[in-house]
């Protein structure tokens, strides 16, 4: 019998950690919001929202838009998607594994006692106490770690460093609006150009590179939103299609913990 996960949310880091757990033979629920803000579109089950499906290199995700009829859509996919973000389903299903990969940088719900494995990823938890492990998504000597006691590292608000960028790659909406599309992910761009519009405010790029993500055209941003990634890597437009080195291991990290605690748990039973 297939074990079965809860994931919350479905941007590119928790699609990492789908990615995984489909591999190793879960059957995978994913929570989202009705509105998904991921801006790594072309890497991110989040899409399904929009679109109905989504598909990510070997990955396909399905919208469910009914909860009465998840376990028919679950005979038939692998993960499934479904707009919940007050995780209401587990009033109707029980999970083996609950992981929170939101990314919020808080607690917006979790509890150790959802299932019988809770791990959450990145700040904002404490394990065990909140979950039973949290992963460390900091870039850096610790990205990937399983903490067993404790939090993990604080959330800076500085990106990522690539190629000696890292403020200058994402880009934060100064104004509230409708977002709209000049350029698009996996274009190539130059500092100062623009390449996107906040209603008649111009976006313009922060440095020479290509578009990683953006947020979905005709998105009602509000200011201080996340809206676009560059990425300083010109040979590296292939990047924009694929899962990051990054969510790879968060994901590979969130298996290796699962097996941990379900390795301990049988041994203490016997």
């Amino acid at each position: 019998m297939h074990k079965i996960c809860l994931i919350r949310g479905a941007g590119d880091i928790a699609t990492g950690t789908i990615q995984k757990l489909v591999h190793a033979g879960f059957k995978c629920v994913v929570t989202e919001v009705s509105n998904p803000s991921s801006i790594r579109r072309n890497v991110s089950l989040s899409e399904a929202v929009y679109d109905g499906k989504a598909n990510v290199e070997d990955i396909e995700a399905v919208l469910c838009d009914d909860l009465e009829k998840i376990d028919e859509y679950l005979e038939k996919y692998n993960p499934v998607v479904i707009v919940d973000p007050n995780i209401s389903i587990l009033n109707k299903m029980k999970f083996d594994v609950i992981v929170d990969a939101i990314l919020a940088k808080k607690n917006t719900g979790l509890s150790k006692n959802m299932a019988d494995i809770t791990i959450a990823l990145g700040p904002g938890f404490e394990a065990g106490v909140d979950c039973d492990v949290v992963i460390e998504t900091m870039r850096g000597h610790d990205l990937a770690r399983i903490i067993e006691r404790g939090f993990a590292q604080k959330n800076t608000k500085i990106p990522g460093n690539i190629n000696g960028y890292s403020i200058e790659r994402v880009i934060y909406s100064e104004f509230d609006g409708k977002f709209t599309h000049i350029k698009n992910i996996s274009d190539v761009v130059q500092k100062g150009q623009v390449i996107a519009k906040v209603d008649n405010n111009n976006i313009y790029a922060t440095l020479d590179g290509v578009i990683r993500g953006m947020i979905r055209d005709n998105f009602e941003v509000t200011k201080g939103l996340k809206i676009i990634d560059i990425d300083p890597r010109y040979e590296e437009v292939k990047n924009s299609f694929t899962i990051s080195d990054k969510a790879r291991a968060i994901g590979g990290a969130v298996l290796e913990a699962i097996m941990m605690l379900e390795n301990r748990r049988n041994n203490n039973a016997k």
